[in-house]
């Protein structure tokens, strides 16, 4: 999955001479909280809710007037996102950075936006969970052939695979988490177990009532 996938567009900019009270009605009107501030087609910023509520703030030892420009407030320098870069990227990018949203420029062109929430979006549909699905989670040793075995396992038995994901857990084990087309995993992961697989979900105990 791409940022050009998820990403909102167009993105709505404002120009930095933008007072604070417009910016925070627009955001208000369009119900977002992250503004691109363009000066022409040249992104020179990006300006969120939490930056007017902290600008504005009567706590804050020198707070703006409502009537103060976008552009005293702003994050300059941005970073962004190309429309080709993987999901995955840009969710290590805003991690990394600490920060909510990355405009999306094509060209030096802003053709969009991608926000914490888009990033959450997309892993439900990498993840298949927006879909009708049960869910295994099976610890598999670091050796060639072990997907491989499972997937047959599961092949055998008729079961669509909607999404397979997948982390080290040490350098001898990987866990892998799938969505498969069937609501009956307690009884799936019995099977599994008397296969010798090492089951992690559902657990091999039902929960406490």
């Amino acid at each position: 999955m791409l940022v050009r996938d998820i990403m909102r567009t167009p993105a709505v900019a404002i120009p930095p001479a933008t007072t604070l009270a417009d910016a925070y009605r627009t955001m208000q009107e369009k119900h977002i909280r992250h503004l691109p501030v363009l000066d022409g087609d040249r992104l020179v910023g990006v300006i969120t809710d939490r930056d007017l509520r902290l600008a504005t703030s009567a706590l804050s030892a020198t707070p703006f007037a409502a009537d103060r420009r976008v552009a005293d407030v702003m994050r300059m320098n941005p970073f962004t996102a190309d429309p080709l870069d993987p999901v995955e990227d840009a969710a290590r990018t805003m991690r990394e950075r600490k920060i909510g949203c990355l405009p999306v420029s094509d060209g030096g062109r802003i053709v969009g936006i991608v926000t914490g929430l888009d990033l959450l979006d997309a892993l439900m549909k990498m993840t298949g969970v927006d879909k009708p699905s049960g869910r295994l989670e099976v610890r598999l040793p670091d050796h060639p052939g072990e997907l491989a075995r499972l997937t047959a396992f599961l092949a055998a038995r008729h079961l669509n695979i909607h999404s397979v994901l997948s982390y080290p857990e040490s350098p001898e084990a990987t866990r892998m988490v799938l969505r498969i087309g069937s609501i009956e995993t307690r009884l799936l992961a019995v099977d599994l177990r008397r296969a010798g697989f090492d089951v992690v979900w559902p657990p091999e105990k039902p929960w406490p009532r």
